[in-house]
């Protein structure tokens, strides 16, 4: 009535004896949708402090929010979320609504960066039950917005809150420890990864029973490890060992592997500090053969990996590291490793070792267009009668379709040259009897003859046609 007589004064005067009874939210609204009406923003303003003072809910906070997103600016909104944060803290009336609205308004202004702060410090402190909207909300704006380490960085939040609620549930679960610090080795921080593990290792087995120490014992091996192979953090490394070993009771049971772990791990970091200092070959072999014995094959690798950095031209290193991954049945990585090897700039001390162990792998993987290829490049390089003869008898040594599975069959029987790979032979020799005689290539190339070495070829060109090849 008095609105309508717009006897403005006596409506705020009704209003304000009515808000000294703290009214339902509905006054309130009232109240402050007569001040808007009338271009009062500051006394609204005013009226919502007041407001959510008496009923402090998130749904008032946000409509506050709106408010002043409407009639502010943005400091005003972002005071108005941070009173909320302020206010309702971890309690039991925070609502990751105000989170998720707080979030998208800074993305609304382009402030990337300040939203993606405020989802990761809302996933930090809401409990997974109360945060499945926010998931969902900061998947989204990291989709859209972010790129794949953001994504990656919202899937680990989400299952950390789940390992969380698995350990705190039960904190013997020693999987879920597992799984937990697997989680945080992954995300790659290591004072989480630390945290993950000493808090793991703390929740001893309930009974002095072997069988409830089995997957306890080895949090703290998976423990050493880390330390020692991710952070090289060696003394660390060798006080989880050492205290792990004082844990357990080895009156009533032990750990043979947990021994055995420490003890290879004082003779690594030995041989580790050995190869700092004085990087022999000798000490890379007698490293390598000792982690091929305990089958830690990744070791293998990347001792082979500083062998080879350590002494490039050394042809034994590259040749073993091809090996060793022939071993594991990577065949990719052989041929890169002699691909490597072949086109190294310092050259190598062996090389024709080196071209020799390519081609004969080539040869037993049964790619033979890869090998004939192999030859092709070495005779760029050389002209070495060796070389022609063994292209040669490479290629007559060829297997026919078929032939393969009928020498496995009869090994014994004397295999029969086919007049194909006769041709391919004689080619061979034929070209480097041309090339050769072209170049007027003499003893040089082949030291250990009396012929010149064009004459050579053409002997054993002659020879080839019978059985005498071998005797020659």
């Amino acid at each position: 009535m008095e609105e309508t007589l717009s006897n403005i004064p006596a409506v705020r005067q009704i209003f304000e004896r009515w808000m000294q009874w703290e009214p339902d939210p509905p006054a309130w609204n009232a109240y402050i949708n007569m001040e808007v009406r009338y271009g009062e923003i500051g006394r609204a303003r005013a009226i919502f402090e007041r407001f959510v003072q008496v009923h402090p809910r998130s749904a008032h906070y946000l409509k506050w929010a709106r408010f002043e997103e409407e009639h502010g600016d943005a400091e005003n909104v972002r005071e108005v979320f941070s009173s909320a944060m302020e206010v309702f803290g971890e309690n039991e009336f925070m609502d990751e609504k105000i989170y998720i609205a707080f979030a998208r308004y800074e993305t609304r202004l382009k402030e990337y960066e300040r939203a993606r702060t405020i989802y990761k410090y809302a996933l930090d402190r809401l409990p997974r039950s109360k945060s499945q909207d926010l998931y969902q909300a900061y998947t989204a704006f990291e989709k859209q917005f972010g790129d794949k380490d953001g994504v990656e960085d919202v899937l680990v939040g989400k299952r950390r809150l789940h390992y969380e609620e698995q350990v705190t549930e039960n904190p013997k679960s020693y999987d879920a420890w597992f799984d937990y610090a697997r989680l945080e080795e992954i995300a790659g921080d290591p004072d989480r990864v630390r945290e993950v593990y000493e808090r793991a290792i703390a929740q001893l087995p309930p009974t002095q029973e072997k069988r409830h120490w089995r997957r306890y014992i080895y949090l703290w091996i998976n423990y050493a490890l880390y330390e020692e192979l991710e952070t090289k953090d060696y003394e660390r490394a060798r006080q989880v060992y050492t205290q792990a070993l004082k844990l357990v009771p080895h009156t009533q049971f032990t750990f043979a592997k947990l021994w055995l772990l420490a003890a290879q791990f004082e003779l690594r970091k030995l041989l580790g500090q050995a190869l700092g200092r004085c990087p022999k070959p000798k000490l890379y072999k007698g490293y390598i053969d000792l982690e091929m014995q305990l089958r830690e094959f990744d070791r293998c690798r990347t001792l082979y990996e500083k062998f080879v950095e350590n002494s490039p031209t050394n042809s034994y290193a590259w040749i073993s590291f091809a090996g060793l991954e022939k071993l594991l049945d990577d065949v990719d990585r052989v041929r890169a490793i002699y691909e490597l090897a072949i086109d190294n700039p310092q050259g190598l001390d062996i090389p024709e070792a080196v071209w020799k162990a390519y081609i004969d792998f080539e040869v037993e993987e049964g790619e033979y267009e890869r090998a004939r290829a192999l030859y092709v490049r070495l005779l760029n390089k050389t002209n070495h009668v060796k070389v022609w003869i063994s292209f040669a008898e490479f290629e007559v040594g060829i297997p026919e379709e078929g032939e393969e599975e009928e020498e496995e069959e009869e090994e014994d029987v004397e295999r029969i040259i086919s007049d194909v790979a006769k041709a391919r032979g004689r080619a061979v020799f034929e070209r480097a009897y041309r090339r050769m005689k072209e170049r007027e290539l003499k003893e040089e190339v082949y030291p250990r003859s009396s012929f010149r070495a064009w004459d050579r070829i053409l002997i054993m060109l002659a020879c080839r046609t019978s059985r005498v090849m071998e005797a020659v």
